[in-house]
């Protein structure tokens, strides 16, 4: 992997959260690929599990976007960091939430290992 090849990655990584359409979210991930919500938790094993939890609780359309970029790239890993930003469906303001995502490819480009890390961002001071 390098640096265009992730971004590339990341890229459809936020098209396939957007529509959640499965064949996209699928093509991302190897047939054998392991996916973490959160660095402690046991992965969700295989593409079509990871399909199926996506698709378990979608977040809603419009409320939501993205930005993430690689922050390293070494062989067939890739570190990369962001930000994902959750409007109330109220208009009361938006929760940004910072991300880490440690990943590792095959050599089709598509993800074998997924980890997310990821921290809610403090709300400024009033």
């Amino acid at each position: 992997m390098d640096k265009d090849r992730v971004e590339e990655w990341l890229t459809a990584y936020q098209e396939a959260w957007r529509s959640y359409d499965p064949a996209a979210i699928a093509g991302l991930f190897s047939e054998g690929a392991s996916y973490r919500y959160h660095p402690y938790d046991d992965p969700v094993r295989g593409r079509a599990a990871i399909v199926e939890s996506w698709l378990e609780d979608p977040d809603k359309q419009g409320t939501y976007e993205s930005a993430y970029q690689p922050l390293l790239v070494a062989g067939d890993s890739a570190v990369a960091t962001g930000t994902s930003t959750y409007r109330a469906d109220d208009g009361s303001g938006d929760t940004i939430y910072d991300n880490c995502f440690v990943l590792r490819f095959d050599d089709g480009g598509r993800c074998t290992e997924f980890t997310e890390w990821y921290m809610r961002r403090p709300e400024p001071p009033e």
